[in-house]
Parts: C-alpha cells; sequence; structure tokens
C-alpha cells in the first residue's frame, strides 16, 4: 500500500519534482488551472451582480434580518411574474390593436362621443380614465369584434381571449412550481444542532476584500446571533398558560370587532355610491365621486395598524405573530374585496338594463333616420353620420376595467403618501426635534417607526389579485403593476435605510415563503372566479370588446374551430369538453394528488425520524469522547 501511494504521489506530482520541460508543463498547468477558478469566481460574482437588486437587498438583510429581506425578495419575484403578462398583454393585445387595427375615429367604439369631446382632455377626467383614456387600448371596449384584422389576418378576439386565460394559467404555474420548489428545498426537521458553534467559527467569509462588504458582513452576522438568541429563548420560555390564553381569546375577539365594523362600513360607502350614481355623478364633490376606493385604501393602511397594537396581546413567537397578522389583514382585505365585487355586479346588472334600453331607443333612432333621409320614391344616398354622433351602450366592461384601474391608482398613491409621511417625515421630526424636546423622541414616544413585513406583504399579494380580476377588461392593468413594483422596490428600499430601525425582537423568517406563496394561491383562485362568473354567465355588450355580437364570450373558441379547423377537429373536442370525460378525469387527478401528499408526508415523517437519530448518535459519541477524556484523570 506505501508503494502504491507513492506511485500515486509521484504521478500526481511529477512535474513539479521533475527538471526541464516536464517542470514548466506543470508549472504553466498550475497556472492556468488558477486563473479558470479565478475566472470561475469572477462569473459567478457577475451573475450575482447581474439579479436585479440583488446587492440592496443582501444590505437591508445584513442591517434588519431575513424578516424584512423575505418581503424584497417576494417584491422582485413579483416583479418578474408581471413582467411576463405584460409582455403578453401588451405584444399579443395592445400592439397588435394599435398597429392592424382600425384607427381612432372609424366607428363609434373608438371614438368619444360628441357629447364628452369637449372636456376628453382636462386633466381631471384623464385622471379618472376618461375621455380620450377610456376610447383607448387601454380599456376592452375599444377592440373591434372584427374576426382578422391587418395584412397578417391577426384574429384579435381569439388572442384577446386565449391572452386572457393564459396569464391566469401561467400565474397557477408559476405559483405552484414556487411552492414546490421551496417544499423541497425546505426538508424540514431541526437544523439547529451545535447553532452557535456553526455560526462562531464558519460565517466569516475569508474572500472579501472590500471594506464596505465588510462591514455589511459584519452587520449580518450580528443580526444572525440576534436572530439565533431569540430562537434560543422562545424555545424555553415558560409562560402563565391560562392568562395567555385569555389574552388571546380576547384579542381574537377584538380583530373580529374590527373586521365587522370593517365589512359594515365598505357596505354603506357602497350603498352611498350606489345612490350617487342613479342621482348622477356630476352633482356631487371628487370625495363623493371616489368615496369607495379612498374609503378601501384608507381601511387597508390603520387596520393593520390596529391589529398590530392587539396582537401584543398575545404573546406569540414572533413569527407566529406575523403568520397570525397575515391572516388577520388577508381576512379584512378579502372582505374588502369581495364587498366591492359585489358593488361592481350591482353595477352591471344596471348597465345592462341600461343597454336594454339603448338598444330600444337605437331601433327607433335609426328607423326615424332613415325615414328622413330617405322618400319612399326616392333615390337620394343616406347621409353619411359621424361615428361621435351615433348612440352607443355603456359598455359594462369598460366601466368594470376602469373601476379597477382607480382603485389600483389611489391604492398606489395611499401607499406611497403614507410611506412619505408615516416614515420620512416622522423620522425627520425625531431627528432634528430630539435635541430640544422635553423627552427622548427617539427612544421613547414617536420614536423612527418599523418595518411593516404583514402590512407590505398583504398590501402586494391584493394589489396582484386585482390586477389578476381586473386584467381582462383593462389590458393596460399589468403595465401599471410593473410601473408600480419599479418604482416601490427603490422607494422601499430608501425608506428602509433611511427612515426605519431594526425590529426590538429581530427573528429569523422561515427556511421558505410558502407562507406567501400560499396566500397569493388562494387570491389567484378567489380573483379569477370573478372573471370567471363574467365571462360564462354574463352576455358581453353588444357595441363595444372583441366579443360584441356573442351571445357568451366564449363562443369565440367554437366559431374558431368550425372557420379555421377541420370537422371532425371540432367533433374531437366537443367529445373531449363532455362533463361524462371531464368529471372521471378531475376525479382521477384528485385521487393521484391526495396518494403523491401522503407520499410525501411520509417521507417527511421518515426523514425527521432519521435526524433525530442522527442526533442522539452525535449526542452519545460526545458523551463517549468525554468520559474517555475523564478516565485518565481519574486514574
Amino acid at each position: 500500500s506505501v508503494v502504491q501511494e507513492s506511485q500515486e504521489f509521484v504521478e500526481k506530482y511529477e512535474g513539479a519534482i521533475g527538471k526541464g520541460k516536464g517542470r514548466k508543463l506543470y508549472a504553466y498547468k498550475v497556472m492556468m488551472l488558477k486563473k479558470w477558478m479565478k475566472f470561475q469566481r469572477d462569473f459567478e460574482n457577475f451573475k450575482t451582480a447581474c439579479i436585479p437588486w440583488e446587492m440592496k437587498i443582501k444590505e437591508i438583510e445584513s442591517h434588519f434580518g431575513s424578516s424584512v429581506a423575505s418581503y424584497f425578495l417576494f417584491l422582485r419575484w413579483m416583479y418578474g411574474i408581471n413582467m411576463i403578462l405584460f409582455g403578453l398583454t401588451f405584444g399579443l393585445v395592445m400592439v397588435p390593436e394599435a398597429l392592424m387595427g382600425m384607427p381612432y375615429g372609424s366607428m363609434p367604439r373608438k371614438t368619444v362621443p360628441r357629447a364628452e369631446e369637449a372636456n376628453a382632455m382636462d386633466f381631471a377626467v384623464l385622471w379618472d380614465f376618461g375621455g380620450y383614456a377610456q376610447y383607448s387600448v387601454l380599456f376592452y371596449g375599444y377592440y373591434n369584434s372584427q374576426r382578422t384584422i391587418g395584412w397578417l389576418k391577426f384574429r384579435m378576439p381569439l388572442s384577446y381571449f386565449l391572452v386572457g386565460v393564459g396569464t391566469v394559467a401561467y400565474s397557477y404555474m408559476v405559483v405552484i412550481r414556487t411552492m414546490a420548489r421551496n417544499a423541497n428545498e425546505d426538508g424540514g426537521g431541526d437544523n439547529n444542532c451545535f447553532n452557535f458553534s456553526w455560526k462562531m467559527f464558519t460565517s466569516w467569509d475569508y474572500l472579501i476584500g472590500n471594506p464596505e462588504t465588510a462591514d455589511n458582513k459584519f452587520a449580518s452576522i450580528t443580526t444572525s446571533f440576534k436572530e439565533a438568541i431569540l430562537e434560543e429563548q422562545e424555545s424555553r420560555k415558560d409562560d402563565n398558560i391560562h392568562l395567555t390564553r385569555f389574552l388571546r381569546v380576547l384579542a381574537n375577539f377584538l380583530v373580529l370587532c374590527c373586521l365587522a365594523g370593517s365589512g359594515y362600513l365598505i357596505y354603506f360607502v357602497v350603498r352611498r355610491s350606489q345612490k350617487f350614481a342613479l342621482e348622477g355623478l356630476e352633482s356631487h364633490t371628487w370625495w363623493e365621486r371616489n368615496e369607495v376606493n379612498m374609503v378601501m385604501s384608507l381601511l387597508g393602511m390603520f387596520c393593520p395598524m390596529l391589529f398590530d397594537v392587539i396582537s401584543t396581546l398575545e404573546n406569540y413567537h414572533p413569527r407566529i405573530a406575523l403568520q397570525w397578522q397575515l391572516g388577520r389583514i388577508f381576512a379584512l382585505f378579502l372582505g374588502n374585496l369581495y364587498t366591492f365585487i359585489i358593488a361592481l355586479m350591482d353595477e352591471i346588472n344596471l348597465k345592462r338594463e341600461e343597454e336594454e334600453m339603448v338598444k330600444l331607443n337605437m331601433t327607433i333612432w335609426e328607423a326615424g333616420l332613415y325615414n328622413e333621409t330617405v322618400g319612399v320614391n326616392s333615390t337620394t344616398p343616406p347621409i353619411a353620420i359621424h361615428p361621435a354622433d351615433i348612440p352607443r351602450g355603456p359598455c359594462w366592461e369598460t366601466m368594470v376595467g376602469q373601476e379597477f384601474v382607480r382603485l389600483i391608482v389611489s391604492d398606489t398613491m395611499t401607499t406611497y403618501i403614507m410611506l412619505l409621511i408615516g416614515d420620512f417625515l416622522r423620522a425627520v421630526l425625531v431627528r432634528f426635534l430630539n435635541y430640544c424636546w422635553c423627552w427622548d423622541l427617539e427612544a421613547g414616544f414617536p420614536s423612527y417607526s418599523e418595518f411593516d413585513v404583514s402590512g407590505n406583504v398583504l398590501g402586494l399579494i391584493f394589489n396582484q389579485g386585482m390586477i389578476w380580476m381586473g386584467a381582462f377588461y383593462a389590458p393596460c392593468l399589468p403595465a401599471l403593476n410593473v410601473l408600480r413594483l419599479h418604482v416601490s422596490m427603490y422607494l422601499q428600499c430608501w425608506a428602509v435605510m433611511c427612515c426605519n430601525v431594526p425590529q426590538e425582537r429581530v427573528f429569523k423568517a422561515s427556511g421558505s415563503n410558502n407562507f406567501y406563496m400560499a396566500m397569493l394561491l388562494v387570491i389567484l383562485f378567489l380573483s379569477t372566479l370573478p372573471a370567471i362568473y363574467t365571462i360564462v354567465s354574463i352576455p358581453p355588450s353588444f357595441d363595444c370588446g372583441p366579443f360584441s355580437g356573442k351571445s357568451r364570450m366564449f363562443d369565440v373558441i367554437q366559431e374558431t374551430l368550425e372557420s379555421d379547423f377541420p370537422a371532425w377537429f371540432g367533433k374531437v373536442f366537443s367529445y373531449a369538453s363532455n362533463p361524462g370525460l371531464v368529471l372521471p378525469f378531475l376525479l382521477l387527478m384528485v385521487l393521484a394528488i391526495y396518494y403523491l401528499q401522503s407520499t410525501s408526508k411520509s417521507y417527511k415523517q421518515a426523514n425527521l425520524e432519521l435526524k433525530k437519530k442522527l442526533q442522539t448518535v452525535s449526542h452519545d459519541n460526545h458523551v463517549s469522547a468525554i468520559i474517555l477524556c475523564a478516565i485518565p484523570a481519574l486514574t
């Protein structure tokens, strides 16, 4: 064996111990290997630098902990999703209609009515997404129902429908795939064995050469020790269980009262807005016209603060408290959102009743126009009428899109204003008035604000839910959301570093963001339900949008199968969509999912048992080593 080891050593280092060309060749290989390793390390650093906002998030994590950084990671992930949604709607819906569709002014749906032309370019009208903004590619009603447009024979109604379905399907796929990947990375179990020893001896990166990076790394290690110490303290805490249960029941009762009051306030405001709509919005003030949007934004801003105060009674672990806070704000936003949807359904019913009246009036108007312009024996050609003078229906789809766009804009403005007032102005006052005030403003009231992880996460999730819900009727919504997320990343990164202070109880975020993803999946499902209901159940408007003239929006699929595919393909599709085949297939999928979930749980339990055995063996070896070291001393 010694001879074999010697031979292997000689073969490996023959160039180093040789002379002449062999030694030079070995030195050249060593030099190239070092250069290759350096290139690989530099390339990895380059890839890290190319990740958007990676260094900003790392800096935030080093000072505020992984819980605050998890929000910005989630924000960056949402930005990527919305870029894909924006690319689909912009490239396959808005651009083809703008380049190949009929131009503005060619038909009533693409023309501002004569009664609105005088104010169509006013800032107040455009800010309310009326006027020329309403009659543009930003909203559903502008699109023509012509089956093909342009020299490419682009099928606009089919593309519009498939893009709407495809964006939702892509969102489902990405969210579920991300949850599965996070679940695979989080193997479960306790990984805190010798936690402080690992942090003490392996935390520092000896390749750091930049002073600023070294400061960030030092702050990151300090924060990680605070997180670990808090985890250890929470695991050993022993409180009065009866008092804790009473306080938690009281906190939940107060939260339920807040939710009930919020729901009643939304219901009251919606009823008022319906009364204002019947009376005519022109006779009311700006606040009365936008009362529903503003009240929803203000409730979403102040109720989480109240929940945060109530949560101090419960004395949960910070991570558990964050999840409870997220759940409560989730219930608040969900109730507000569905109250808003119920109000929109009432508006849609009113618009449809108005549409029936417009149809009757248009028939009378066309008959009167024909009788006035063409005599009994006259051959005079009919008078050409400008599209702005032709009566038109209310187009409930555009109304729905406008409501969602206004809600997004008002929520964005409220968030940014509260960020500047609640964080920046508060920090400025505390910083410069602390020297001449009666008490210590930094240590007492009002002090610097902490970053609200739960409120910001839920704001992102419900903002995305409104995008999914309203993008079918307002193709501009993904573009607006991309702009909002882009500005939010820079503005909130600046605010958290300049205006906020770390939480008093810095805690480690969970190993994966699956809790965020689970809530996002729930809101995705709940957001698609109203959109599916309107697509399947409510007839489209008769004179606006790509589906005008059809009894249901999904009829465009049947029309395409009949016109562009062979007859046998249509029969196969009808057989495949038969409920007698679809229901057994869905049942089989449910059984397969249940089986895979049960198998996954059994594997996870086996993994936990194996980890416990390994920890037991490690502990026994440690005790044995101590005994062996103590025996010589005893003898």
